[in-house]
């Protein structure tokens, strides 16, 4: 009889393209998952993979093994599920997150996770967008809280928020507060996203219409270090007021209004649904429904009423 861990094996191999890289997910060694291969192609009387430098590929007896390797591990998830429940099911999810989604509402739900699903498992990967949408590519996250959606056609994307960007500044810097125009803010350093994020090339297109060529744009890969320089003056941020709506309660902060309208930050839970990974889609759904709690909450805070 075929061993269920053995065709999970197999199967993540299949997905992963390589030996190693399903070592790493199914957090066992490469030793044994060569071991388990080789225990099913002795069971199967052939190879189910051939390897050379690029990695690993499926052999003819390797692609007829790929679809019943599916039902029986997605067969395995219904029982769990149906006679269990779902909380029963259990396992490491990697999830990856955008920083802004950190600064918002992440806590909550790892708390909701580790509430109603005690035997997952998180690891958290906060990155760009761009390399979470890598990681999702090459099976090192499961899912990805990003700015999306992501177009990839095995890729599916749940709505979570959107969030216009504020001009932010400390409550002392010198700048007036009524409807500010481009020019003027260009008179400031803006301090923003990376290069290689969204918002920034928004801001720049933004200020490249208005012939404005000069800004002195201080991009910055670490949100909580944006949010430091502008609470020291250094100048004034461009960012979601979300993310600093404790700073804004207590005056510290206050939100700059302006005569243009803003680029707005969109993001989703982003996975692929795959059959040895049920836990993918029970995170991404679990996302979606703190995030829209997240957005009723502060939509009654008044520090976030400020537009």
């Amino acid at each position: 009889m075929i061993d269920l861990r053995n065709l999970e094996t197999f199967y993540a191999v299949a997905q992963l393209g390589g030996f190693h890289r399903a070592a790493e997910r199914l957090h066992t060694t490469q030793p044994a998952v060569s071991a388990r291969i080789a225990q099913l192609e002795q069971q199967l009387k052939g190879r189910l993979f051939e390897r050379d430098k690029r990695g690993c590929f499926l052999t003819t007896k390797g692609r007829q093994l790929l679809g019943y390797a599916e039902q029986m591990i997605s067969l395995n998830t219904e029982i769990v599920e149906v006679v269990a429940g779902r909380t029963a099911l259990s396992g490491t999810v990697q999830l990856g997150a955008s920083d802004t989604i950190v600064h918002t509402w992440l806590s909550e739900l790892l708390k909701r996770l580790n509430r109603e699903y005690p035997d997952i498992t998180l690891e958290v990967n906060v990155d760009s967008t761009a390399n979470l949408t890598t990681g999702l590519t090459d099976g090192s996250i499961d899912v990805a809280l990003l700015m999306g959606p992501v177009s990839a056609s095995n890729a599916e994307n749940l709505p979570l928020c959107s969030y216009p960007i504020s001009w932010v500044v400390s409550s002392d810097f010198p700048i007036e507060s009524g409807n500010l125009s481009l020019e003027v803010l260009a008179n400031y350093p803006i301090i923003t996203f990376a290069r290689s994020t969204r918002p920034y090339f928004q801001l720049k297109e933004m200020f490249g219409r208005a012939h404005l060529h000069n800004v002195r744009i201080f991009a910055n890969s670490s949100l909580s270090s944006i949010v430091r320089m502008t609470l020291d003056d250094i100048g004034v941020a461009a960012i979601p007021k979300h993310v600093v709506s404790e700073h804004l309660a207590s005056g510290r902060l206050r939100v700059v209004e302006t005569e243009h309208e803003m680029p707005v930050m969109s993001f989703t839970a982003t996975f692929i649904r795959r059959p040895d990974m049920p836990l993918n889609s029970i995170v991404a759904e679990l996302a979606q429904n703190v995030a829209e709690k997240y957005g009723e909450n502060v939509s009654e805070s008044p520090a976030l009423l400020v537009q």
